[in-house]
């Protein structure tokens, strides 16, 4: 499918709406100049452009196959993942000494954002080997860094989590798989794991797995579950390919979508694997890879989005019907003011969406620079409000691009429900959303709020110097953040934890709502008033900022009314 990438937006959003110039001044990312930068973005999105887009098609119609215990992946993948590889689009951000290019996380989040948008199944390959580099950098020993990491960077080989167990499903403290000891520090790994992405292909040399499982010493829960990097294949003296480990695919799921990504059951037969990290602390070792894609997760969901937006724009811009509303018009029906409104919410909830999501990146990128508490806490307190924000935006704006279509979007040979497809499955995983808005309000909320509190001062600051020239605009985002402010001082007062989780996703829904304000205002000011950006501005505050009040409303709501029909009252 034709894709162009939105390279003016990146610059606008990293320039001036979400402070990537602190980024470049610290030492750590120097590097990252602007003219570094403008040249990532745009090989990069010529890549997304001239090769993964054409394969978005094919992917669909001719998903990945097992045969024989062989993964047969989508046509064109193989050279679709070379192009990936050897443009060193996977290691953007990864450590230099292993062969990557020490780049920040920001860099990386919009390069995937544009393969996403490009190829969301095959993109789903080198975000799983990106946290697993970096979980590995951070928690393996010195000996399997120095096999494995090159090889991760180089994109000679692929990388894959292994969480998820048919019974335990988010439970992880529920699995069953097993670690025995057999010595000179390796560990045979026994169990099956379910929902593996991209658990096998036919372009990589090795395929690395990280398992988490059970040491017979292990205490239940996830206290006593360790981590294991197990490989399909065992480097052998030389640190290549050797023997066949005893692993292996059983079977692939059936998705709704993305079926050029290959999902696997996988089975672990006392296969030989490694310990990352200490024993029994694996689920602290996984979080970091995990954390590394629940904001990339957040991007797929807004790539997704842009795809389905350009390709519902596209059709708008074409398709004739009825008489045209305005003087002039084009004839299409891209002159309806009905069509009109949701090709433009569309596009300001990707603003919106993108902005938080680079927010995010921005705010991992300063604690790798800095090792400030402060940075850390704000990517904390952003990464699930990126991660669900973003996914949700991918469903909707999809959704909203099959209308768009009318019933030609139904139709699977236009390719408008593709989107639809590949996209709704980013809210489950890597955390389902759910998930994602109890962490919010609970975890990140143990500190009574402060985090969010400083992000909103500092927001805040800057929407008050918009009050001159976009007085307008300013005025409904500063009483939005300021309804925001109550909610967040309310939320860190409640002590019964049931009553916030309650209130969870429409919490993280409003919070998502005021920062996209902010960031709509932002740009604004940065183009000036007349300008396609506050124009575009004007749309999402005027006409989407003010759910923030009904969302906070219910995240007031506490739990009681939940639970006032019993189960059987639910049934009837």
């Amino acid at each position: 499918m034709p894709y162009r990438a939105p390279l003016d937006e990146y610059r606008l959003l990293l320039d001036h709406v979400v402070g990537f110039d602190r980024v470049a001044a610290t030492d750590r990312f120097a590097e990252a100049t602007p003219d570094v930068t403008a040249a990532i973005l745009s090989e990069a999105g010529r890549m997304c452009e001239d090769v993964l887009a054409p394969l978005q098609r094919a992917g669909d119609l001719h998903p990945a196959k097992l045969e024989n215990g062989i993964v047969r992946t989508s046509p064109g993948f193989a050279e679709g993942y070379k192009a990936i590889a050897e443009g060193g689009w996977v290691s953007i951000s990864a450590p230099p000494e292993h062969g990557g290019m020490g780049l920040p996380m920001t860099l990386t989040t919009a390069v995937n954002e544009m393969m996403s948008a490009a190829c969301l199944s095959l993109q789903l390959n080198p975000l799983m080997t990106q946290g697993q580099i970096e979980a590995l950098d951070h928690h393996a020993s010195d000996a399997l860094k120095a096999i494995y990491l090159p090889k991760l960077v180089s994109g000679e080989w692929s990388g894959t989590m292994n969480l998820t167990e048919s019974q335990a499903g988010s439970d992880v403290g529920a699995l069953r798989t097993r670690a025995e000891p057999i010595g000179d520090g390796a560990y045979a790994i026994t169990g099956q794991k379910i929902y593996i992405s991209w658990g096998d292909n036919d372009f990589t040399a090795n395929v690395c797995h990280l398992v988490l499982a059970r040491l017979p010493d292990g205490k239940p829960g996830t206290k006593g579950i360790s981590l294991f990097l197990v490989p399909k294949f065992i480097p052998d003296a030389d640190g290549e390919p050797g023997e066949r480990n005893a692993l292996s695919v059983v079977s692939l799921e059936h998705k709704m979508g993305l079926h050029g990504s290959p999902t696997a059951v996988m089975q672990y037969d006392g296969a030989t694997g490694w310990l990352v990290g200490e024993e029994h602390d694996g689920m602290r070792a996984m979080f970091t890879m995990m954390n590394n894609a629940r904001l990339g997760v957040g991007g797929e969901g807004i790539g997704a989005a842009e795809g389905a937006y350009q390709h519902a724009l596209a059709h708008a811009r074409e398709r004739v019907q009825g008489r045209s509303p305005v003087e002039g018009g084009t004839g299409t029906i891209i002159d309806h003011a009905d069509v009109r409104r949701m090709l433009l919410e569309m596009k300001a909830e990707i603003f919106a969406a993108r902005a938080i999501a680079l927010a995010c990146a921005v705010a991992i990128d300063m604690q790798t620079a800095t090792d400030d508490a402060a940075w850390a806490a704000r990517a904390a307190l952003l990464t699930p409000i990126a991660k669900a924000f973003g996914t949700a935006t991918g469903m909707s704006v999809a959704e909203t691009g099959i209308q768009v279509h009318g019933g030609m979007g139904y139709i699977e040979e236009t390719g408008a429900a593709q989107f639809y497809r590949d996209v709704r499955v980013t809210a489950i995983y890597e955390g389902a959303n759910g998930i994602q808005a109890m962490d919010l309000v609970g975890r990140k909320m143990m500190d009574g709020g402060d985090a969010a509190l400083a992000l909103l001062d500092e927001l805040e600051a800057r929407g008050r110097d918009a009050r001159g020239a976009l007085a307008d605009l300013a005025e409904p985002v500063l009483a939005a953040s300021s309804a925001l402010r109550e909610g967040v001082e309310w939320l860190a007062g409640q002590t019964e934890m049931n009553a916030r989780f309650a209130g969870a996703a429409p919490f993280l829904r409003a919070f998502a709502r005021v920062l996209g304000g902010h960031y709509h205002l932002a740009a604004a000011m940065a183009c000036g008033e007349g300008s396609a950006q506050a124009a575009l501005a004007r749309v999402y505050i005027m006409r989407m900022l003010p759910e923030h009040a009904a969302l906070l409303a219910a995240a007031r709501q506490g739990a009681a009314d939940l639970y006032a029909l019993d189960v059987e009252d639910m049934a009837r």
